[in-house]
């Protein structure tokens, strides 16, 4: 009887864990992102800056998404409104129409603004690629 009452006071438990994790996961993803930047870019191996067009806000992540032609993405700087710049190594390749991990930046919500990317694409066959920088709030 005891091991009963064990077994389902362990599931009660496993199935409370599993609906508080669900609801942190749904409150991270429901943060909302907002387009910061779009970049058409070159052949070859290339370096281009996106300036932040959000007129405000501050942001705690950042994302790529790359659209219409495969990208091998090497690092990007971000550069803060107070001056700071954090450089960060992707060396990714992205395929057309695939993003990047959610890159967290550290400390308090920060203003962006710009960043540069440093960058090579291969196919020539295909249009140029597209970069657009999106930034979590």
């Amino acid at each position: 009887m005891k091991f009963k009452l064990f077994v389902t006071a362990l599931a009660a438990l496993f199935a409370m864990s599993f609906q508080l994790s669900t609801a942190i996961t749904d409150t991270e993803s429901s943060r909302p992102w907002e387009l910061l930047g779009v970049k058409k870019v070159n052949y070859g191996l290339d370096r281009d800056e996106i300036d932040v067009t959000a007129s405000e806000g501050s942001f705690t992540g950042l994302k790529i998404k790359v659209k219409h032609s495969p990208i091998n993405m090497h690092k990007l700087a971000v550069h803060f409104g107070n001056g700071e710049v954090q450089e960060i190594e992707l060396r990714e390749n992205f395929r057309a129409g695939s993003e990047s991990r959610i890159i967290d930046l550290p400390g308090n919500r920060r203003v962006i603004r710009k960043v540069v990317i440093w960058y090579d694409t291969k196919n020539l066959a295909i249009g140029k690629g597209m970069v657009e920088l999106w930034g979590r709030h």
